[in-house]
């Protein structure tokens, strides 16, 4: 077996195995490597550096002792695959953003396959996971990984990973995995001790220094990451990635490593690969053929949040004039920004998108983002009531854009999702007070005793709160919920995946109504009719309906029609 590490940094480098120091050659460019016969499946190894300081493998597969704790070589073939799965296409996704600690009462990869089959009844097609790098303690929402080959020990062995994306396959369900490749987490990363080449001071996030991927020493940091996404969907064969913030991976070389990420995906993989973005900054020019397949749609949710609960605090203030023509727009052209000043920032925001298929922008009313960076977690049913989220949900389900669910909102879940992890001391004292003032600049949060009832995020009590009741599912209530997502699921297989509708356009029908219009790759128009305000207005419906929530031209009255 090959030991190898990229150490630019260390004059001198061991791996150590069964306490014995095996001393490494230079090979040069900053590696150092050895060969090692006597390391097998199951060996526990970590690499001495200058002779201070022990380290995990930065590309280690697994951590079984925690982060800081010995790396475990992991046999990438052993695991018994089944063959014929083909992957499914974009146009059939429905996604359900999970989080594995708290999704189910078991807590690991095998209590989310146990929920499979709820999941596959619904109607959904893909799951997608929240980030599962290693991170330091038990618990943690997943974006303070620092190891991004290693699957978090918290949730089961890399064997139960690959044991649930085979039975999400065996189901017919396609598994994305949520990636972190714009910042480390603040504890467990060695990487500035023996490759500070790693990280550059000439950019800036918001978690620190940024990722050096266009600097001196950044081509072995940028094949650090394509190969991180290669080995996701390789090893563990999963259907696509979502690229968590990237609008904070700067990159300034002539091509953008976000461009050559997917080049390259795209050449590896025969099978269909989704490749989704989070990005604030709303750039179309990622998406299209041979690049991304999507993004997250922060403009449609901005939208539909502004019109179920009326909130302008912080961004939604971008959306408060005008909400139901911002989410018509976000409908028919993808982005509500596409250039225009934004309020918020007070900043031009966003690139054209009118030419980019409603498919390439993933539609939800709630996620993890959303729900757990409120102080108190808030559902969207705690903030709004049942009969403006049933007409949200009618569009957002019927909608060409591929649609999301966070976990639980299928039965109209209220318990809170809120932000926890698992660090201990100064950093624990200094996440548990910043994540308290970050509230401070809110009207609700400035007086500092309202600050004080702000859950600690430190605090097992504070994760455990935050793990789904399934018992809500069966209640009457619960069933209800279910029953109209899977009614409404069911009606997007039978009228939307065999349209492809194309880009749509928009007109107002009033403050609140709107109509929407996407022509149809066979011919025809696909139409919505909606007015989510609480006066009636008049509303045109015009071809073949095959749902109608609601009065036409009522309040909170949604049609869809084909034409």
């Amino acid at each position: 077996m090959r030991f190898r590490l990229w150490a630019p940094a260390a004059a001198r480098v061991e791996v150590v195995i069964d306490g014995t120091r095996l001393p490494m050659k230079a090979s040069g460019d900053g590696w150092f490597e050895r060969e090692e016969r006597a390391a097998r499946a199951g060996t526990l190894y970590r690499y001495c550096i200058d002779d201070e300081v022990l380290v995990p493998d930065p590309a280690s597969r697994f951590q079984p002792q925690d982060c800081e704790g010995p790396s475990e070589v992991i046999d990438p073939a052993a695991f018994p695959w089944k063959d014929g799965w083909k992957g499914r296409p974009w146009s059939e996704a429905v996604v359900y953003e999970l989080h594995v600690g708290t999704f189910s009462p078991r807590g690991d990869y095998r209590g989310v396959a146990e929920k499979l089959p709820h999941l596959a009844s619904l109607g959904v097609t893909a799951i997608e996971l929240m980030p599962l790098s290693d991170f330091a303690g038990r618990r943690n929402w997943g974006y303070d990984g620092v190891l991004p080959y290693a699957p978090d020990s918290a949730y089961g062995r890399p064997e139960d990973l690959k044991a649930l994306v085979q039975t999400a396959h065996d189901r017919g369900l396609m598994v994305l995995l949520d990636v972190v490749y714009n910042h480390f987490g603040p504890k467990g990363n060695f990487l500035g001790r023996y490759a500070p080449q790693f990280f550059t001071a000439r950019h800036r996030t918001p978690w620190g220094a940024a990722i050096n991927f266009d600097g001196e020493g950044s081509r072995w940091v940028r094949e650090y990451f394509i190969q991180n996404a290669l080995y996701w969907l390789g090893e563990y064969r999963l259907d696509g990635l979502r690229f968590d913030a990237v609008h904070a991976i700067i990159d300034q070389s002539p091509r953008h490593v976000l461009d050559e990420l997917a080049f390259t995906v795209r050449k590896a993989f025969q099978r269909p690969i989704h490749l989704v973005l989070e990005n604030d900054l709303n750039q179309a020019r990622y998406m299209g053929p041979a690049k991304y397949t999507a993004q997250w749609n922060d403009d449609s949710h901005h939208g539909y949040h502004v019109l179920a609960t009326g909130e302008d605090d912080g961004y939604y203030v971008a959306y408060a004039d005008a909400p139901a023509k911002h989410l018509a727009r976000s409908l028919a052209e993808g982005f509500a920004y596409q250039g225009e000043v934004s309020p918020f920032t007070g900043e031009k925001r966003g690139e054209p998108s009118t030419h980019v298929p409603p498919s390439a922008f993933v539609d939800f009313l709630q996620n993890h983002d959303q729900v757990g960076n409120r102080a108190f977690g808030e559902r969207l049913l705690s903030l709004s009531d049942e009969k403006v989220l049933r007409a949200l949900t009618a569009i957002l389900l019927l909608a060409p854009s591929p649609p999301m669910l966070f976990m639980g909102e299928e039965w109209g879940c209220t318990q809170p999702f809120l932000f926890f992890c698992d660090f201990d001391g100064e950093l624990g004292e200094a996440v548990r007070d910043g994540r308290r003032a970050e509230f401070a600049r809110f009207a609700a949060f400035r007086d500092p005793a309202a600050r004080a009832r702000i859950p600690d995020p430190i605090a097992e009590p504070t994760f455990r709160r935050s793990a789904l009741d399934w018992s809500a599912a069966q209640a009457p209530a619960g069933k209800a919920w279910v029953a109209f997502y899977a009614e409404l699921l069911a009606l997007r297989r039978a009228h939307i995946w065999p349209l492809r509708p194309g880009p749509g356009r928009h007109r107002m029908a009033g403050e609140r109504a709107f109509h929407v219009d996407w022509p149809l790759q066979g011919g025809g128009t696909l139409r919505l009719a909606a007015n989510l305000g609480e006066r009636p207005e008049k509303l045109a419906l015009e071809g073949r309906p095959f749902h109608v929530h609601g009065t036409p031209g009522e309040p909170w009255s949604v049609a869809w029609t084909i034409a």
